[in-house]
């Protein structure tokens, strides 16, 4: 069933009330005893992942009851038949959170169909004394930090950048992955080990990102901060991206080359050697990724 096209303004408004939500959930939390549940393998839960997720749907669903939502705790709720999907990581950086490190943070993304709109970042970061930074982006009117528009690194060679990424939980794909690291660490000035939840390719920390089965509720705000601050976004083996792939490569121009040289062939081998399936996943049943003109 279409839907009346909405501004990304509008979106943008109800990303950044309902990030709000889920971020007062948060903070009223940090520094009480945290209860963590083992969901799979060692993927953990907490109380606040799915205090903050309500929160979020609460905003977004009194905003736009037509439209659906895909939550990381909570699933798909919502018509599906939608042209728009909302995309929420209630608490991005839960081991963070529960272990009382810093740098985990919420994030609420909007689709219409695979394109992203509108999408807003509330990172936590210091301890005991926490401070925020918001980042938001919509599509098409630039990215911010703290309300200043932001523009990704302006490093041009590999070897004066430093390059991020995090270990997949797939077992089989560790021995590419950590050809892949040696790789990064004997060409980049550094590689360190980080989520994409805090969008540090455009806040001058990193230069790059590469990484492997991502979810939408990962990316679908981050991607669109990235893109409107001037990155480039494709998959790891350089194909146009979208927030349902498993793999990411996110870089500025200059780099963007040097990047692909190094993850493309990690990228073929392990769909062609190892048979990983790097196919797009967490779609929800019903919803339609393409649609004609995706931005009508």
């Amino acid at each position: 069933m279409a839907s009346t096209a909405l501004s990304s303004d509008d979106l943008l408004k109800v990303a950044h009330e309902a990030a709000d939500a889920g971020s007062k959930v948060v903070l009223a939390a940090l520094n009480q005893p945290r209860t963590t549940v083992r969901k799979a393998g060692l993927d953990i839960v907490t109380a606040t992942d799915k205090e903050s997720e309500a929160a979020v749907v609460a905003v977004i669903s009194a905003a736009f009851p037509g439209h659906a939502i895909l939550g990381e705790e909570g699933g798909v709720t919502g018509p599906v038949s939608s042209d728009y999907l909302w995309a929420i990581d209630p608490i991005d950086g839960t081991v963070n959170f529960a272990s009382g490190l810093d740098s985990f943070c919420v994030s609420v993304g909007v689709l219409r169909h695979a394109t992203p709109l509108a999408g807003v970042v509330i990172e936590f970061v210091g301890g005991p004394v926490w401070t925020t930074r918001t980042y938001s982006a919509s599509r098409n009117g630039g990215a911010f930090l703290n309300g200043a528009r932001m523009s990704v690194s302006g490093i041009r060679d590999l070897a004066d950048a430093v390059v991020a990424t995090e270990m997949t939980e797939n077992k089989d794909m560790w021995p590419h992955v950590s050809g892949l690291l040696k790789t990064l660490a004997q060409q980049a000035r550094g590689v360190r080990m980080s989520g994409f939840r805090s969008c540090k390719p455009v806040q001058g920390t990193l230069d790059a990102y590469v990484h492997y089965n991502l979810k939408p509720w990962d990316v679908a705000a981050g991607v669109l901060i990235v893109e409107e601050a001037g990155g480039r976004v494709t998959t790891a083996d350089g194909v146009a991206y979208s927030v349902f792939d498993r793999s990411l490569l996110a870089t500025n121009d200059a780099l963007y080359d040097k990047m692909l040289s190094i993850s493309e062939p990690v990228t073929d081998a392990l769909s062609e050697e190892l048979l990983v399936d790097l196919s797009q996943w967490c779609v929800p049943a019903g919803y339609r990724v393409k649609a004609g003109a995706q931005l009508q």
